[in-house]
Parts: structure tokens; sequence; C-alpha cells
């Protein structure tokens, strides 16, 4: 019997999972859009675990999405990932955040999509995104692109192209393609997770937990704090 616990922190929502026998058997997600990933993950992970009825010790890997997304996001549920998968001495999977929302996005938008494109915001006009074909196999490779009405173009001459994530609402109004369909309301999830890491874990592609960093796409800059009184 495996079981895997799943973790999703890069975004504004914060969702942990127990996956067993490639099923997830226990669930626990916020979508309050807060970020408050750092005052519930820890308990996110120990209520799916006891409502799965096992312990910690009884993990076999620990899955964990490794961005795009947002920085500090990353680095809690990573840093809670590989903490785990230390002291269990269990393998850490990792699984491309874009990816596993394209799994979302596969069961909800019909059977007539010729492309799957999932959008994470970025600020402003740029999002991070990739592009799958209807069998879920990248095509394009994961990006951070600033939108404009040529972006799809190659692909929604092609056929129907699903856009979806919380970076869909910027493109919306600028891509008026009549092949252009868009879902605002599908976002990462340890849902999406399963399947990836349940095929990573038969194929032991696990993570070198010590040299393992998050899928930043961007640097981390800090902006400077603004004095009251100055320029």
């Amino acid at each position: 019997m495996t079981h895997i616990l799943l973790i999703e922190t890069a975004t504004k929502v914060c969702s942990v999972g127990l996956a067993r026998n490639g099923e997830i058997i226990s669930i626990k997600e916020d979508h309050s859009m807060q970020y408050s990933h750092s005052s519930l993950l820890t308990s996110f992970m120990e209520e799916v675990v006891q409502s799965a009825g096992i312990d910690f010790k009884d993990l076999d890997a620990v899955a964990v999405s490794k961005g795009p997304g947002s920085y500090t996001g990353l680095r809690i549920g990573v840093s809670a990932a590989k903490g785990l998968c230390y002291a269990l001495d269990i393998p850490l999977i990792s699984v491309n955040t874009l990816q596993a929302m394209a799994y979302m996005a596969a069961g909800e938008t019909g059977d007539d999509v010729s492309f799957y494109v999932p959008m994470i915001d970025a600020r402003r006009m740029e999002v991070y995104n990739a592009v799958f074909d209807p069998s879920l196999n990248p095509i394009r490779e994961t990006m951070a692109e600033i939108i404009d009405e040529g972006s799809l173009d190659r692909f929604l001459h092609q056929g129907r192209v699903v856009v979806f994530g919380d970076g869909a609402a910027k493109c919306h109004e600028i891509l008026k393609h009549p092949n252009a369909a868009f879902y605002g309301d599908i976002h990462p999830s340890v849902k999406g997770m399963l399947v990836p890491a349940r095929e990573k874990f038969g194929h032991k592609e696990f993570e070198d937990i010590a040299y393992f960093e998050p899928f930043y796409l961007k640097d981390f800059v800090a902006g400077k704090p603004k004095v009251k009184g100055l320029q």
C-alpha cells in the first residue's frame, strides 16, 4: 500500500492531499486567496494524514508543486516537503504547477480541445504559462510572457485553445479569436498533481533533497519599503 502526501502552495491556494494507491483519499484546501500558507500548511498536513487513518511514518513519498508561482508560497511548500522527507527518509517528488493545472482542466473543459494553456498571474500584463497538447504533453516550454493580441496565434489557428487559471482574465479582453475559451475558475490543486506524482513515483523519478529548489522562473526582487515623508 503506497501513501504519497501532496502539497500545493505555488499560488494563493493552499492545498494538501493524501493519495493511497493512486487515489486521493483525504484533501484539505483553502481558497480564500489570503496567502495563509505559513499558518495553514502544517495543520492541513496533520489533518489529511489523520483523516486517512495513518501516521506520518507510514508515508512513502512527498510530492510538492515546484512552480512557477509565488516566491514565498513555493518556499513554504518546498521547505515543508523537504523537511518531511529528511525526517522520514523518504523520496521527494516535484510536479510542475502548470502541468498539474492542465490535468485539472482536462476533466472540466470538454473533449474538443486542441491545446491547454494554463496561466498564473505574474502581475501587470505578465503571466506564467505553458502549452500542452490533448494528451497533456508539453509542446511549449514554461515561460513568463506579457500577453498581447498575437500571443497564441499559432495555436488558435489550429483548433480550440483552452486558457485557464488566475491569469486567464488578463487575456479575455485581448485574445478575441473564436477558438479561444476561457476558464478563470480552474486553480492549482493537489487533485491535478495526482497523476504526474504517481507516474514519477512508479518510475522512481525523485529529487535530490539537499539540492532541490523551486522553479521560480524569475528572480525574486524585494521591494524597498516606503518611508513616510520621503519620495
